[in-house]
């Protein structure tokens, strides 16, 4: 153990002492938030994952949110053979309302999250909450995740968790955050007051971990990683995210747009932001299409780019918004074609945009490689000229 770690300890140990009115939140506990719902499956190999810990300050605060099964008995005799485990039953219902209930009566100095069916490798607490002590507060601590599933990992599942690790092994999580969630769900930790700068679980937006993900990103703080597998993600047929109407495709779209245009359309950038290269140098401001698309010197261009399913989905959401964007796609089929009243133009015109941002509304790979060429060509950078929605 390194000596800051041992002298942050100190810290903490010597503040409580000092304040016993304060030991609520000075400890070295480490409160896991759970919600549990039908979970009677999985439920035992979970909670034994969680009593197998290899530090022992932690306490569980389970919530039954309207199970139907033998969840609530299961947690009722793990509590009773181990006080660490609390079990409370949601009076509401939802997710949101179970964490919220959890959090209420969490008083670790260290929160963390834990889904019902998933398993913690052994050393898991131990090496987030180290991950906090060594960098201090202003950081998210992660790791990790590997799925499985008895019938194998779909290959959706596992191209998430490549892209997601991979992030994570660069601590770059928020550089892609428009994409998907950055941030895995049950596989973090944060100091309590850095929790509560994130407005904790007072936010009623689905999807929540994604929700609460963009606020970890929105007050600045900084990923810190493990590169140690941290958390095993159980996928099967009855998991909320692959029944549940609040994890559908819109609530996502819808979630990203707003955070971007809450976090990002007000972005400066410099004057140069957008040169042309030669491949478009035979375009003209008289083109027709230029002349009718043509902005305000001083208002930046919002472009979608593609008319796929997820294009669409995002256009008709800026329209219910009255925001103003351009449309753009590589179809010739659809090009020039009206779509919810809005006409669909082709890549040319970005250049003769006014520091344009451009969201690329394009899911296949090797389309997302070509498209990020083009607006490299432009000078346009990841982040501030450009952004991947899918």
């Amino acid at each position: 153990m390194s000596n800051f770690i041992l002298h942050e300890k100190n810290i903490i140990q010597t503040n409580a002492r000092r304040k016993p009115e304060a030991l609520r939140y000075v400890s070295m506990k480490i409160s896991i938030l759970m919600p549990v719902r039908n979970a009677m499956p999985y439920l035992r190999e979970c909670l034994e994952s969680i009593l197998a810990q290899t530090t022992n300050d932690w306490e569980l605060l389970a919530v039954n949110d309207h199970s139907t099964d033998d969840s609530k008995a299961i947690l009722q005799e793990f509590s009773k053979k181990d006080k660490r485990v609390q079990v409370f039953d949601n009076q509401e219902k939802g997710i949101i309302h179970a964490l919220r209930l959890a959090y209420a009566h969490s008083r670790g100095a260290y929160l963390t999250r834990m889904d019902a069916d998933d398993i913690m490798p052994p050393e898991k607490l131990a090496r987030l909450r180290d991950l906090l002590l060594e960098n201090g507060r202003g950081h998210v601590a992660t790791g990790m995740v590997r799925y499985f599933a008895a019938d194998g990992v779909k290959d959706g599942y596992q191209k998430y968790e490549n892209w997601l690790n991979d992030l994570t092994h660069r601590r770059a999580n928020f550089t892609d955050i428009y994409k998907e969630c950055v941030i895995p769900s049950p596989c973090w930790m944060l100091h309590r007051e850095d929790l509560e700068a994130c407005d904790a679980f007072r936010a009623n937006r689905y999807p929540e971990d994604y929700d609460l993900c963009f606020r970890m990103y929105e007050a600045g703080l900084k990923v810190v990683t493990s590169d140690y597998t941290l958390h095993l993600w159980r996928d099967h047929d009855t998991r909320a995210s692959r029944n549940d109407d609040n994890y559908a495709d819109n609530r996502f779209l819808n979630l990203k747009l707003d955070y971007f245009l809450k976090l990002e359309r007000n972005l400066s950038v410099s004057s140069d932001v957008l040169q042309t290269s030669d491949e478009y140098s035979e375009l003209t401001p008289n083109s027709s299409d230029i002349l009718e698309m043509s902005d305000e010197a001083d208002e930046r261009a919002l472009v979608i780019w593609g008319a796929g399913k997820k294009g669409k989905m995002m256009a008709k959401y800026l329209i219910e918004k009255e925001v103003k964007f351009h449309w753009v796609c590589e179809n010739d089929r659809k090009i020039g074609v009206d779509i919810y009243g809005e006409k669909l133009h082709s890549p040319k015109l970005i250049p003769n945009l006014y520091q344009p941002q451009i969201i690329i509304a394009v899911a296949g790979e090797e389309s997302q490689k070509e498209i990020i060429t083009q607006l490299n060509n432009f000078k346009l950078k990841k982040g501030e000229g450009w952004f991947l929605f899918c």
